[in-house]
């Protein structure tokens, strides 16, 4: 299967007027800000990238960590996303901190949420490095707060949303059951991964799906460049567009799918605490640093 990579936003009581936050969320899902739509254009290389230094964040996990694992080449680190027809804001982690007081921003989801949810801890700690924070890890719940914001950061790990039940035939999900969606009530913001990595053969992003067959991920240093990204559309993708269409509650949709498509060269291969292949997850810093930029455009604007 080629790659696919959506989250969904849930935006609960960010403003006095709930209704009218999610009204607003959802048109800026239809045009982006200024009718730009952010989910496309190109990769630029910046060399004021990377958003934060890995070694001064304590909370890149080792699957993630590609420098420490030592990852020869840097320029991966160095493309920024750049929209056809606007510009992004950089983001500003004391900003987001100080938009979001108190606040629980909720991520649910697999390794692709942690990736995400390390990734935006990372880039706020590098604004305010002396903060007091607390971090909790439970097995399925994990949280960091900034306590001197009252922000903060949770993770509910699950490789689906929906239940999952051992019965004598094997593992059956229940696709009418999310019992543990009770986790999730009184968040402020809710980001869901919609799709999974785990339940494919092989690598994630096959060379083929850039027209090189015979590679993968490993050894590849540059995004790919051309004007289309080779690989069709992912089906799921086709689906999560037709529900989202049909509910009544505005939801905002995070499209980081083909921006992440081109990312062939981020992905850690073989350089992180696994040692086999991997082109599923991303080198932190790296490309979740730009999803995080587009939530933080999504929510702040």
């Amino acid at each position: 299967m080629g790659l696919l990579l959506l989250a969904l936003l849930f935006f609960s009581s960010l403003s006095p007027n709930p209704a009218a936050a999610e009204l607003n969320a959802t048109r800026r899902a239809l045009a982006g800000a200024g009718g730009c739509n952010i989910f496309r254009g190109k990769w630029l290389y910046d060399a004021s990238y990377p958003l934060y230094d890995f070694s001064k964040c304590p909370f890149i996990d080792d699957q993630f960590n590609c420098l420490k694992y030592n990852r020869p080449d840097r320029s991966y680190l160095k493309y920024r996303w750049q929209p056809s027809s606007c510009n992004l804001a950089r983001f500003n982690g004391l900003n987001f901190l100080e938009r979001m007081k108190g606040k629980k921003i909720m991520f649910v989801g697999d390794s692709l949420s942690l990736n995400m949810w390390e990734s935006l801890s990372c880039m706020i700690h590098a604004w305010v490095p002396n903060a007091r924070t607390s971090l909790v890890e439970r097995q399925g719940l994990s949280q960091l707060a900034f306590l001197d914001y009252g922000v903060k950061l949770l993770l509910y790990r699950t490789p689906y949303l929906v239940d999952m039940e051992t019965q004598k035939v094997g593992r059956v999900l229940k696709l009418d059951s999310i019992r543990s969606g009770d986790a999730w009530l009184g968040m402020d913001v809710l980001i869901f991964n919609t799709w999974h990595w785990w339940t494919h053969t092989g690598s994630s992003q096959p060379g083929k799906d850039w027209n090189e067959p015979t590679k993968s991920c490993k050894s590849e240093t540059q995004p790919y460049f051309g004007l289309k990204y080779p690989a069709n559309t992912p089906p799921a993708a086709v689906v999560v567009n037709k529900v989202l269409s049909r509910i009544k509650k505005p939801v905002y949709l995070l499209d980081i799918t083909l921006l992440s498509q081109y990312r062939k060269d981020a992905h850690p291969n073989v350089h992180s605490l696994h040692n086999g292949l991997d082109c599923s997850h991303w080198c932190l810093p790296g490309l979740p640093d730009t999803w995080n930029q587009l939530l933080y455009t999504a929510l702040i604007g």
